[in-house]
Order: C-alpha cells, then sequence, then structure tokens
C-alpha cells in the first residue's frame, strides 16, 4: 500500500498552474455529486455552473490535463472523477496525522470525509496527558512526546495543525524534522517551513473578514443608490456586490 512518502502529485512535472491546482477539487467535487446521481456525461456550461466557476476557465483547466470533451456530448464524467483523482494524488493512501485534539482537532477526526477522497487518519496527537489514550473518532489519542515516531512508522507525509497559535510553528517544526512535508494549517498564525515543504492555511476569521468586507461594500451601493438612506431603513432586495474568488484554503 503507497503511503505517500516516496510519490509527489504530478501536477508541478506536468506545469499545471497553481490556480488550476486549486480549482481541481471543486471540479472533483461536482463530478462526485453528478456521478452518483449517475450522471453520465456533463457539458462544460452545466460543470461550470456546479463548480462555481466560468465555463472557458474551466475548458482551460482541463487542457491541462489533456481533456477536451466531446463536441455535442460533453464530459465523460466517470473518466474525469478518475483523471482528476490521479493528478490530485487521490488515487492511493494518504496518511495524515492530526496535532491538537481540542474542539476543531475533534471535529476533523471526526470528520467522514477523509476516506473517501484519499485520505486516512493515521494518529491524533495531544500535549495534554489527560488525553492520553481518549479515544477520539474511534482513534486513541497518543501523546505529543510520540510525534516523531509515529510519523516515522505512518509513513506520513501530510500533517494537519489545530493547536493554539502560540504552539504551532513548534509543531510544524516538529513534523517537518519528522519527515512531513506537507501541512494544513488551522492555527491563527503563519508558519515558517523550509523549502520543500507545502503549506496550506485555514483561518476562519480571515474569510468572515472578508465576507464583511463584502457585506459592507453592498450596504455602502445601497446608501448610494437610495440617496444616503441606510439599507437597513429601506424594503428593496440588496444588490449583488462584485464578483470575486474568495479561495476557501487561504495559502500562508
Amino acid at each position: 500500500m503507497a503511503t505517500g512518502r516516496t510519490h509527489r502529485p504530478a501536477t508541478r512535472s506536468r506545469g499545471i498552474p497553481e490556480a488550476t491546482v486549486a480549482r481541481l477539487p471543486l471540479y472533483l467535487r461536482a463530478l462526485t455529486a453528478l456521478s452518483e446521481r449517475s450522471v453520465p456525461t456533463v457539458s462544460s456550461e452545466e460543470l461550470a455552473a456546479a463548480a462555481g466557476v466560468n465555463s472557458a476557465k474551466l475548458r482551460k483547466d482541463f487542457s491541462y490535463l489533456g481533456s477536451y470533451g466531446t463536441r455535442g456530448v460533453g464530459y465523460d464524467v466517470e473518466y474525469l472523477v478518475y483523471q482528476i483523482s490521479r493528478e490530485l494524488g487521490l488515487t492511493q493512501d494518504w496518511p495524515v496525522v492530526i496535532v491538537g485534539i481540542g474542539n476543531l482537532g475533534a471535529a476533523l477526526a471526526n470528520y467522514g470525509g477523509f476516506a473517501s477522497r484519499g485520505f486516512r487518519v493515521a494518529a491524533l496527537i495531544d500535549a495534554d496527558p489527560q488525553l492520553a489514550g481518549k479515544p477520539v473518532a474511534g482513534i486513541p489519542v497518543q501523546h505529543a512526546d510520540e510525534l516523531e515516531g509515529i510519523v516515522k512508522d505512518n509513513g506520513v507525509s501530510i500533517g494537519v495543525i489545530a493547536t493554539p497559535a502560540g504552539a504551532a510553528q513548534q509543531v510544524c517544526d516538529r513534523l517537518v524534522a519528522a519527515g512531513v512535508t506537507s501541512i494544513l494549517n488551522f492555527a491563527p498564525t503563519v508558519l515558517t517551513v523550509p523549502d520543500g515543504v507545502d503549506v496550506r492555511k485555514v483561518d476562519l476569521s480571515i474569510e468572515l473578514q472578508i465576507l464583511a468586507f463584502h457585506e459592507q461594500r453592498k450596504a455602502g451601493e445601497e446608501g448610494a443608490a437610495g440617496g444616503g438612506t441606510p439599507a437597513a431603513a429601506r424594503r428593496e432586495p440588496a444588490e449583488q456586490g462584485p464578483d470575486g474568488d474568495v479561495p476557501a484554503v487561504m495559502p500562508a
């Protein structure tokens, strides 16, 4: 069984732009939903709408994969699911460790979507000795002192950090030293990593601030359109704000 330690996804060697890579999971999610409904083919327009992108961008993204569809027929759903899964490295097993089993870490451990998407939670790790041995999502929590051995024994190359901000960099350093080469960071801090280590940052407060920005802009546009009347005092529906790509996962 492949562990992911000796095989890296092919996207960089094939010259696929990072922006395209970031959209591939969106296409895969939409295609998986179509597959579950036994839909055999899909047009670029339909798939683009389901993924939330424009069809021209989708066709360009798929051209990097060598998929161009069939005129008048569209794209084969099952083949695209396989092709994108293979490109993302999801056709093999990826053992993952989650460090920090507080409320967020426990919620991640209980998330049922990892296994169906090629990821296996190999271990849960926390610095609190009172959590050691306690099962979360059926997996016993292991103490942070065992981190290096856990990474080595399970061939882990992906680590998830869900610790408080103050502990995140130290945990990151230990994961990297143990051989982890990709990190998903939920801690509200920016991590410093050496070349060759990929970090993706999920910061819910940043996402909320971006949404607040768009809400403020929409309210301002309403006020201008209504001669300065506060939006809450009028009954007209709010105008739509400008379109913009807001990534679900922010790069660190």
